[in-house]
């Protein structure tokens, strides 16, 4: 069962029945996952390689979310740390490749379903499409190669575009990637980091000077409070439920700030812990639902309450902080009137949530992709970050800000400089630092910023781009305008896809070639590589003794033989032997990571900055002090009849759909989630079918009653990318607004048929 391995205040082993979810033996007849059948699936998908599945399991460090392991072990508690997700994703890594074959003509292929096509097994090898042909043909790496780095010498820099998923991609494919990219003269590479995180990092920055999660996951067993905005971790994170049950034996106090009840958050059965087992945990004590957009409102009405009340830390806030008095003359000159409309909830909620604050002498503020995903992302960051340093809840055991992670890659994806707009370190791009790390890298490094994801397909669109490099991921399904990115897609002269398995861009039509290249896992990589955790800490993941694609390549090797394909001149500096002078340079070049360099056997780690980022209120800004920051309230006008639309994730990693059907809350894929209020209002049922529009497009789907926020709606993402308006963008990172959309909504008659055109579509247009 275990323990933990250092709290606040420890867990106690007593059981306490105040915290049960329910009084019947394993949640019979409840709504929730089923976490033993999962193991059971987990072996039957994977018994034609059981031994390599329990090694990778047993020793490699976890390709799912970045709450991270070493083997089935972590730093947190003393226990076993398996989830359901890294149950699933294991397939990924044992399953073999598939005949080459099956690609000689894709019109058979297309149309199927990423779940379908990653289904088939592994990309075997290289393979090329010309534009009219029916399928791809086997081609040899040296081909591939040569061919990828000849219609990049034909290009122009400003031409080339580059995209890195977080599909387990480690530390040092991010390093190498972004180094060859530059050496062929770009910064036009970005990676999937921006999409969950990039308004977190900015404003982290911003306030604090650092970019990370300022505490350790020991940090919240144990606090006097924990609270969740936007975040909803039984999903997208379960080991951390796991420990969110201790924490809650420990006495710490959960508050969850969200539109939707979401059911998880509130109940959960920790399967490897017995009385949670048996009876399930209530982990929420104090709901707030507010409106979607809602946070810096609500927040700043518990704010506008603490300072009424004297509940703010008036000490810590004249030492070690400048910009309080601009945020106070803010909240005195907002009338209540506009808060209560913004965050839809009362005054009385928000005085609630501040006696919450004000009895808590620690807190740990999580948040996630239902804060950054607005055209304001960075505000709401600064506006969480406000609220903990009213109280200075940072720097202190038991306090940090904690933006969740919700994928292995993505954390050291961004500190490797894998992004549009900084260096290696987090650097900004500007002529100053491109200077210096020219200096370092023995070439012109280029100054000026680079092209970000959604920018990409801004260019592809224009016809402005000759190249687009993408390991992993899937601009069609995660990007608003489905559509339109296929178009965007189908313009580009050449495409390079590099993978484990297929996906439903592979098999679209070339604007003129497509090159698919065929990646390794993570556990196949000579030499072992490294992962960044959400806590900072940087892990060893051992090579995985087992069978082998043949053909497949690590990403960092891949990249640096095509940039000394492309620059000859550069070789010697741009490709590298293994992983180990990888580490090497990143430890010189990153000051940060100096110590990853050690890093050689299975549980090597270390925890960069340490256990706390800021400790002792110690600030890394030009004057050493944290800085509020007086943000406005966020204009949302709905229009009559419309409906607010927010995304949510269902049974799926990232936009890796795994199950139609949700097991925490039993709804399908296409479900529409509505409060009662509004059904009963429209005359609608649960399984009615109904058609949500705007003037991007439309998405049918099927009347799921729920506890969200009335007036508003929640559809799975990426399903309601239709939706999403393609322009509204955060104004810093640039990520697409998915949780802030607006959409009308039309019952459907029994039997009508799916329509492109209908007396919405003139409206809408």
């Amino acid at each position: 069962m275990g323990g933990v391995r250092r709290a606040v205040r420890p867990p106690s082993r007593k059981w306490d029945p105040r915290l049960w979810a329910s009084w019947k033996p394993f949640g019979i007849g409840e709504q929730r996952p089923n976490n033993y059948l999962e193991i059971l699936r987990a072996l039957w998908e994977n018994r034609d390689r059981l031994g390599y599945a329990w090694r990778i399991l047993r020793d490699g460090v976890c390709d799912g979310c970045a709450l991270g392991t070493t083997g089935m072990r972590d730093w947190t508690i003393t226990g076993i740390h398996l989830c359901n997700i890294r149950l699933r994703l294991l397939r990924l890594n044992t399953m073999p490749p598939f005949d080459p074959a099956l690609l000689q003509d894709v019109r058979p292929l297309s149309g199927r379903s990423g779940r379908a096509l990653r289904a088939l097994g592994r990309l075997p090898c290289p393979f090329i499409r010309f534009r009219g042909e029916a399928g791809f043909r086997r081609i040899s790496w040296e081909e591939a190669l040569d061919f990828i780095a000849e219609r990049i010498r034909q290009s122009a820099p400003h031409r080339l575009a580059f995209y890195l998923t977080s599909r387990g991609l480690p530390n040092e494919a991010y390093y190498v990637a972004q180094k060859a990219v530059r050496a062929m003269g770009t910064n036009n590479i970005d990676n999937a980091a921006r999409v969950c995180h990039a308004p977190s990092t900015l404003a982290l920055k911003a306030a604090l000077g650092v970019a990370a999660t300022t505490c350790s996951y020991s940090d919240l067993i144990g606090t006097d409070l924990v609270a969740f905005f936007g975040s909803n971790v039984a999903n997208n994170q379960p080991v951390m439920m796991k420990y969110l049950y201790y924490a809650r034996k420990a006495g710490t106090r959960v508050a969850l700030i969200n539109p939707y009840r979401e059911p998880g958050m509130e109940r959960y059965w920790v399967p490897s812990d017995l009385e949670s087992a048996l009876f399930g945990t209530r982990i929420v004590d104090r709901f707030f639902q507010i409106r979607p957009s809602g946070d810096i409102a609500f927040i700043h009405g518990t704010l506008k309450h603490m300072i009424a009340n004297g509940w703010i830390d008036e000490a810590f806030i004249r030492a070690h902080t400048v910009g309080f008095e601009d945020l106070r003359a803010l909240l005195e000159a907002t009338p209540w009137e506009d808060l209560e409309a913004g965050a839809g909830v009362s005054r009385e909620d928000m005085l609630d949530f501040a006696r919450m604050l004000a009895a808590a002498e620690r807190a740990v503020f999580v948040w996630s992709m239902g804060i950054t995903q607005h055209p304001f992302g960075e505000d709401n960051v600064h506006a969480i970050i406000n609220l903990a340093l009213s109280k200075g809840f940072v720097g202190r055991e038991g306090c940090g800000l904690m933006p969740i992670r919700g994928h292995s890659g993505v954390q050291g994806g961004a500190e490797m400089g894998a992004y549009a707009t900084v260096f290696p370190g987090g650097l900004p791009i500007n002529e100053e630092n491109a200077r210096r790390l020219s200096e370092r890298y023995g070439f012109t490094v280029p100054a000026a910023r680079g092209l970000t994801a959604p920018e990409m397909i801004d260019a592809a669109r224009r016809g402005e781009l000759d190249l687009l490099f993408s390991v992993g991921g899937n601009f069609h399904e995660v990007l608003p305008d489905p559509a339109g990115v296929r178009e965007a897609l189908e313009r580009v002269p050449l495409r390079v896809h590099m993978d484990i398995v297929l996906s439903p861009p592979m098999l679209f039509e070339p604007g003129e070639a497509v090159v698919l290249l065929p990646a390794a896992t993570r556990y196949e990589g000579p030499g072992g590589v490294t992962e960044t955790t959400t806590e900072r800490r940087v892990i060893f993941s051992p090579e995985i003794p087992g069978p082998r694609v043949p053909e497949a390549r690590p990403e960092w090797w891949v990249f640096g033989e095509l940039a000394a394909r492309v620059r000859p001149d550069l070789a010697s500096q741009v490709r590298f032997p293994d992983t180990a002078t990888i580490r090497e340079e990143i430890a010189r070049v990153i000051p940060m990571y100096d110590g990853i360099q050690h890093l050689q056997k299975k549980g090597d780690a270390f925890q960069y900055g340490g256990p706390l980022l800021c400790a002792g209120w110690r600030f890394p800004t030009p004057d050493g002090k944290a800085r509020f920051k007086a943000v406005p309230l966020p204009a949302r006008e709905i229009p009559p009849g419309a409906f607010q639309v927010t995304s949510r994730r269902g049974k799926q990693f990232n936009s890796m759909v795994q199950e139609e059907v949700d097991p925490l809350t039993g709804a399908p894929r296409d479900a529409v989630f509505m409060h009662p209020e509004d059904a009963a209002r429209l005359g609608l049922r649960p399984g009615d079918r109904v058609r949500l529009w705007n003037r991007y497009g439309s998405f049918e789907g099927r009347v799921v009653v729920a506890e969200v926020k009335p007036g508003t709606l929640q559809v799975h993402w990426p399903d309601g990318n239709v939706l999403a308006a393609p322009e509204a963008r955060s104004p810093l990172s640039g990520i697409p607004a998915y949780k802030a959309m607006v959409a009308y909504l039309e019952p459907l008659p029994p039997g009508q048929e799916t329509t492109k055109e209908g007396p919405w579509a003139a409206a809408a247009r």
